[in-house]
């Protein structure tokens, strides 16, 4: 009993240093707004880096705020996330292209090669796949398909990819391998959240924000022209951009917020976890948020339980000491020892544990950590320092998006009225609501995310219940690819040229 207490008392103190507590969202929603300062038919390609995994997909849009997806994913190589060149990367990319049109759509893929090699025939251009990109790092957007990479994140790091065009170095490997293919559109992940949800939203609410809670983090919203203080700039003097609505989307690229670290909390372990990193100092917000780094955190944080002397984790000495009756190790080469080694989904199996003495989490101690015979006393510690690295990353989140909410002002009095629409409410949708679209491994696949998050913003003072009440949150299942093919179709209709 004595050494339970132990365990659990010194568990529960690092699980205390990720508490984020309601005032210490209400000073994040500050200082986040302080630093802010549909007719659609036919088949569109959509192809997603968003971290980890790139993704090639088909989707046929049938008008009715519904479509149909094919895709195929594949892990990017770590060679390749910090290959010598980009062009590695991005051959690498358009073979994928060239495979799922080969698996998917090989008639038009074959009679596009057949076309071009007669001189006779060519080609039309009703024929070419228009493409969307979903491109899920800071890039300095000058087109709708056309933007140069800022820097790069989430583990990759290609120097002389940084500042060339993204979408012209895609579209020269499609090129070499004679793809019926056009990158039509430069899409954010987050902005191709928006859009899908848009597109599939129940009701007339308009979509305020797209959000992304996965290997990254980010979001883009509809924002007044009126208020876009860079549009008057001397950098965009020249540049035109349709005024009709009066509004534009802004990718607030949040996963950089409050890098100075202000107001962001942060332990020993996001101190080391960010000096080991490809990025020291950038992408703070991000690092606390995603699932990139979550895992990480939590592995440092079990690992200074595991080599503090005076605290009995994974150290039964006797077996009769465990609930197993056999002597708890851990592997010489176990993932615990090795950066990166925890996957964040561990997270999830561990938060969620309802299984009797925490049998999942031991399982997982066992098969993915190497940690053979954990007491139920371990995994409880273990869940403990998983329950708190999650929920500050969901209260975190809410930060965010509890700022966007509010500066847009659709919570105000009178800021909308369901007579506007009387026929949403049989739809699903009232106006009355502020339509919120994630998607993303945290937001689908932790259990209580969301709940967390609303619990954050029911603390937040300009929002309250009775706001978080208006606030719909849906996820935008497959929203970078569906999304990026939306504006691929508008790209299309606007009579795009390929990057060149």
């Amino acid at each position: 009993m004595a050494r339970s207490k132990t365990l659990a008392e010194a568990a529960q103190k690092v699980a205390a240093e990720f508490e984020f507590t309601s005032q210490d969202v209400n000073n994040g929603v500050q200082e986040f707004l302080t630093q802010m300062g549909k007719s659609n038919l036919g088949l569109y390609m959509a192809v997603d880096l968003g971290g980890t995994n790139f993704r090639v997909c088909s989707i046929q849009l049938h008008g009715n705020s519904t479509f149909s997806l094919t895709q195929s994913k594949v892990a990017i190589p770590r060679d390749l996330m910090v290959a010598k060149t980009s062009k590695e990367l991005f051959a690498f990319l358009a073979k994928q292209i060239e495979a799922f049109l080969k698996a998917h759509h090989n008639e038009h893929y074959l009679s596009h090669l057949e076309r071009r090699g007669s001189t006779a025939e060519g080609f039309h251009e009703e024929e070419i796949f228009s493409l969307g990109f979903t491109f899920s790092f800071p890039v300095h957007q000058v087109g709708i398909n056309r933007g140069t990479l800022i820097r790069w994140t989430k583990g990759f790091d290609i120097a002389d990819a940084v500042d060339k065009d993204v979408c012209a170095m895609l579209q020269v490997e499609i090129d070499a391998l004679n793809l019926p293919v056009k990158v039509a559109a430069l899409v954010n992940d987050t902005v191709g959240t928006l859009m899908a949800r848009s597109y599939t939203s129940p009701g007339k609410t308009g979509t305020l924000l797209g959000a992304i809670f996965g290997t990254g983090t980010n979001g883009a919203y509809v924002e007044k022209l009126s208020r876009i203080s860079k549009l008057s700039s001397k950098d965009y003097q020249s540049s035109t951009y349709d005024t009709s609505t009066g509004e534009m989307v802004v990718n607030t690229e949040w996963g950089s917020f409050d890098n100075t670290m202000k107001i962001l909390p942060r332990t020993p372990y996001d101190d080391s976890l960010d000096a080991e990193s490809n990025n020291p100092g950038i992408q703070m917000f991000e690092k606390r948020v995603s699932g990139m780094f979550l895992g990480e955190i939590l592995r440092r944080a079990i690992l200074g339980l595991m080599q503090d002397a005076n605290v009995p984790l994974f150290s039964d000495a006797h077996s009769d000491k465990n609930d197993l009756h056999s002597t708890t190790t851990v592997a010489e080469d176990s993932q615990l020892y090795n950066q990166w080694g925890l996957d964040t989904s561990f997270l999830s199996t561990a938060h969620g544990d309802r299984s009797d003495g925490l049998r999942l989490t031991r399982q997982a101690l066992d098969k993915d950590l190497g940690v053979s015979a954990a007491s139920a006393e371990d995994a409880e510690a273990v869940k403990a320092l998983a329950t708190a690295v999650g929920r500050r990353a969901a209260r975190l989140s809410a930060v965010a998006l509890g700022a966007v909410v509010i500066s847009s002002g659709r919570l105000g009095a009178g800021a909308m009225h369901p007579k506007d629409h009387p026929s949403d409410a049989a739809n699903g949708g009232g106006t009355d609501f502020v339509d919120i679209g994630v998607d993303g491994s945290l937001v689908e696949f932790y259990p209580g995310f969301e709940d967390y998050v609303r619990e954050a913003l029911r603390e937040i003072k300009q929002i309250g219940t009775k706001g978080e009440s208006r606030i719909r949150i849906g996820i935008a299942k497959d929203g970078s690819g569906v999304g990026a093919a939306l504006i691929a179709l508008i790209a299309q209709k606007m009579g795009v040229d390929a990057p060149s």
